[in-house]
C-alpha cells in the first residue's frame, strides 16, 4: 500500500496533463456553441441601432465571452473529470494503478491539485476581466447598443429615492461632483404616493445641490400635458454618494470594490446581506472547480466490461449538476434573507464535499 498522497511524479504529470487538456477542450466547445446561440438571439437588437454592423457584433462577442467562460468553467471541469476517468478506466489504467497499491484518493489527487490551479486562475480571471466586461456590457445593453460607454466606472439602471420622489437613470458615469447621468427620469409624488409630475432628460449633471437636467421635458399627470422646459434642477436632496451606493452591482465590481461598497452601505444603514452573499460566492464559485473531481470520481472505478462505467458516469454527472442547482438555489434564498450570507455561499459546497467523500469512501476505500 502506497502511503504517499500523490502517486509517482510521472503518473501525476500524466494524469494532470490528460485532465487539463480535456478541461480546455470542453470549455472551448461549450463557449463556442453557447456564444453562437447567444449571438443569434442578440444580433437583431444590436443591428437595430443605426450604424451598427459587424464591428459591433464582434464587440458584443468580446464582452460576452468572458461571462460564458466564468459561468461554464466549473461545468467544464466536471465533464472533463468524467471523460478523463472513463478513458482511464476503459484502458484498464485505473486497474493497473490500484494493482500497484494506489488508493482511490491517490488516483484522484492529481486532478484535485490541477483543479485547484484552475480555481485560482478562474478567480483572477473573474476579478480582473469578467467584472469589467460585465459592467461595460450592461451599460451598452441599457443604451440599446448605442455608442459604447468608455468610462470603466459605468453603472446602469440606477434608482434613488428623493424623499417621496424617485430619481432614475439608465447609466451613471464618473464619481463625486463629476458624476453624469444619462436617460434620466424624475417622478414627483404627492403624500399618497401618486405621481403628479414626470421629468425626462437625456443627460443630468450634479448642480450642488440637486441635479441639472438638460433638454428636459415635463409631463403634468393631472392635465395630461407635455412641456419642453430646457434646463431645470430636480432631486435637491440626492448627493453623488447616495447615487454611488444605490448602484452597487456585485457582478460588475471586483472583490475589493465590493468590500468598500458594502462598508458604505452599512454606514448608511442599508441592507447588505445580498451583497455579502455574492461577496462570499466570489470565493466559493471558482473553488467549486476543486469539488468537481471528487463528485465525478465515481466514474473512475467499476469494471468497464460490466457496464458499470456508464452508470457511474451518469451518477457523477448527476451529483455535479445537483450541486450547481442547489448552489444557485441557496444563493437566491440568501438574497431574500432566507439564509445567512455565509451559509448561502458555502453551504452547498461543504454539503457536496461531504457527499462526494462519503460516496468515494463507501464504494472504493
Amino acid at each position: 500500500m502506497q502511503l504517499e498522497f500523490f502517486p509517482s511524479r510521472t503518473l501525476t504529470l500524466y494524469i494532470a496533463r490528460l485532465f487539463i487538456t480535456r478541461v480546455l477542450g470542453v470549455l472551448v466547445m461549450l463557449v463556442l456553441v453557447l456564444q453562437m446561440l447567444d449571438l443569434l438571439s442578440e444580433s437583431g437588437e444590436i443591428l437595430a441601432y443605426p450604424s451598427n454592423g459587424q464591428a459591433q457584433l464582434w464587440t458584443y462577442v468580446m464582452l460576452r465571452a468572458p461571462q460564458l467562460v466564468a459561468r461554464f468553467l466549473p461545468y467544464s471541469v466536471l465533464l472533463a473529470t468524467i471523460i478523463t476517468f472513463v478513458t482511464l478506466n476503459q484502458n484498464s489504467e485505473v486497474i493497473a494503478m490500484k494493482a500497484a497499491g494506489l488508493s482511490a484518493h491517490q488516483v484522484l489527487a492529481p486532478l484535485i491539485v490541477t483543479a485547484l490551479a484552475v480555481a485560482v486562475a478562474s478567480f483572477a480571471f473573474n476579478e480582473g476581466v469578467v467584472t469589467r466586461a460585465s459592467a461595460t456590457l450592461k451599460a451598452w445593453q441599457n443604451a440599446d447598443y448605442g455608442p459604447l460607454p468608455r468610462d470603466s466606472g459605468v453603472h446602469s439602471n440606477v434608482y434613488v429615492r428623493d424623499g417621496a420622489n424617485i430619481l432614475m437613470a439608465g447609466t451613471v458615469t464618473g464619481r463625486g461632483p463629476q458624476m453624469v447621468m444619462e436617460n434620466v427620469a424624475w417622478y414627483a409624488r404627492d403624500a399618497e404616493g401618486m405621481i403628479t409630475e414626470q421629468f425626462r432628460s437625456p443627460r443630468a449633471t450634479f448642480a450642488n445641490p440637486g441635479w441639472k437636467l438638460e433638454s428636459a421635458t415635463r409631463f403634468d399627470v393631472q392635465n395630461i400635458a407635455t412641456q419642453h422646459i430646457g434646463q431645470t434642477i430636480v432631486a435637491r436632496g440626492v448627493t453623488p454618494g447616495q447615487v454611488a451606493i444605490s448602484s452597487v452591482d456585485a457582478d460588475t465590481q471586483n472583490i475589493f470594490e465590493l468590500s468598500r461598497s458594502i462598508e458604505q452601505l452599512r454606514a448608511a444603514g442599508r441592507r447588505t446581506s445580498e451583497l455579502e452573499g455574492k461577496w462570499w460566492h466570489k470565493l466559493s464559485g471558482p473553488l467549486s472547480s476543486v469539488l468537481m473531481p471528487l463528485l465525478g470520481a465515481i466514474a473512475a472505478f467499476g469494471l468497464a466490461r460490466s457496464g458499470q462505467v456508464l452508470i457511474r458516469a451518469v451518477i457523477g454527472m448527476a451529483l455535479g449538476f445537483a450541486y450547481f442547482v442547489l448552489d444557485n438555489a441557496a444563493l437566491a434564498i440568501g438574497n431574500f434573507g432566507g439564509y445567512p450570507p455565509l451559509v448561502a455561499a458555502w453551504g452547498p459546497f461543504l454539503l457536496f464535499a461531504f457527499i462526494g467523500e462519503t460516496v468515494l469512501i463507501r464504494t472504493e476505500e
